[in-house]
């Protein structure tokens, strides 16, 4: 049950308080797969959580070894394999065992309890969790106010990004390892993927680097480096997001490489783009905004000078939304405002991204970011 429960936070970034639904298990299961390589049927991850998070009235759950050594595969950022792999491998359940190991060292329970009451055990376990978070929510809440978030990705090691509230969706691990490409910065590379779908296409965003929001209010911003996109679609920027399995609603504002024009005939364009996904209910996304930046016909060096620096920010003061960007050669150039409007969104997470669309191009452009904020700001009325 601890190791279901750890494994759903680490998925949901919430603790388990109810039976998931079936969406949900399906989006718990491929998460499971896309990190580990090992599968988990979405209607045994279901029945799990109606076992450990229902009204008792279900069936006694009894996972395979196999199964809880996915789970624990997955809590502990094991490296991608496979069954055959797995079966090959001398402690072919290792993970499982460790995880156990440590579980019964840590809470000082033995594999046979002894005959004396549990009671009082499990009484320190509850009012030391209690304690531990009631203090946690004084001190992350303390004035009623959320932490604003800098960073600088002076380190974009595993565990610091962790340390610093991040998490990733989707991990590509071959390419999730090329992230420290750039010295004192963060790269993602533009992979194929999208926010929303298209006739044979979920939505996915393959290492999309999330952080969750905790205002209301607030200003969102990211700064990339010499990052010029030049085929069909290639683009990075901000995303913001109602959930994570793209069902609800999401924003996204981006600096992308443009060459449709609906068979007119003009010269290909970076462009700032602004647009919006309904949700699961709706197959097409809104342009919100569509600004060119620059046009391929002018100067590619002169084009390169002035991409040096971008930045794009989002503020949100209730339901208004800002989009702001600067390009240019030093890194304090002024934001200008591209667009603005009214939106009912309520964002949760707010990620950085980079992607191609589904396309078939297989360049796939690294994108340097070197810093993001996240500032708490007060609503209007």
């Amino acid at each position: 049950m601890a190791l279901f429960r750890e494994a759903f936070s680490k998925c949901f970034h919430v603790e388990l308080q109810k039976p998931l639904t079936e969406s949900e298990s399906r989006h718990f299961a491929n998460n499971i797969f896309e990190t580990t390589g090992l599968i988990i049927g979405a209607k045994s991850i279901k029945n799990y959580s109606s076992y450990i998070a229902g009204t008792g009235e279900t069936k006694r759950e009894n996972p395979s070894v196999a199964t809880l050594d996915t789970f624990a595969r997955y809590v502990m950022n094991a490296p991608y394999t496979d069954e055959i792999s797995r079966k090959a491998e001398q402690g072919q359940y290792a993970y499982w065992f460790q995880y156990r190991a440590t579980f019964i060292r840590e809470h000082g329970f033995t594999t046979r309890p002894a005959k004396r009451s549990p009671s009082g055990t499990y009484l320190v376990i509850i009012a030391a969790t209690a304690l531990i978070a009631l203090l946690l929510f004084f001190i992350l809440r303390k004035d009623g106010k959320e932490k604003n978030i800098v960073e600088n990705f002076h380190s974009v090691n595993d565990d610091t990004l962790s340390a610093h509230g991040w998490f990733v969706l989707s991990k590509d691990p071959d390419w999730w390892n090329k992230k420290n490409e750039m010295e004192n910065g963060l790269t993602l590379f533009t992979l194929p993927g999208d926010n929303w779908p298209d006739s044979t296409h979920k939505p996915v965003i393959k290492n999309l680097l999330l952080q969750k929001i905790g205002s209301d209010c607030f200003s969102a911003e990211v700064h990339m480096n010499n990052f010029v996109p030049g085929s069909e679609w290639q683009q990075a920027g901000l995303l913001l997001m109602e959930d994570t399995n793209y069902s609800g609603k999401c924003i996204r504002i981006s600096i992308a490489y443009n060459d449709f024009f609906g068979g007119f005939k003009k010269p290909d364009e970076i462009i700032l783009q602004a647009i919006t996904t309904g949700g699961i209910d709706f197959t097409r996304p809104e342009e919100m905004g569509h600004l060119t930046l620059f046009s391929k016909d002018e100067s590619d060096s002169l084009i390169h000078l002035n991409m040096q620096h971008s930045a794009l920010r989002i503020e949100k003061n209730g339901n208004h939304f800002r989009f702001l960007y600067s390009t240019g050669s030093s890194d304090n150039n002024a934001l200008k405002e591209a667009f603005s409007r009214d939106l009912k969104i309520q964002p949760k997470y707010i990620g950085i991204f980079a992607l191609e669309g589904f396309v078939r191009d297989t360049i796939y452009m690294p994108v340097h970011f070197n810093y993001f904020s996240l500032v708490n700001t007060a609503c209007d009325q």
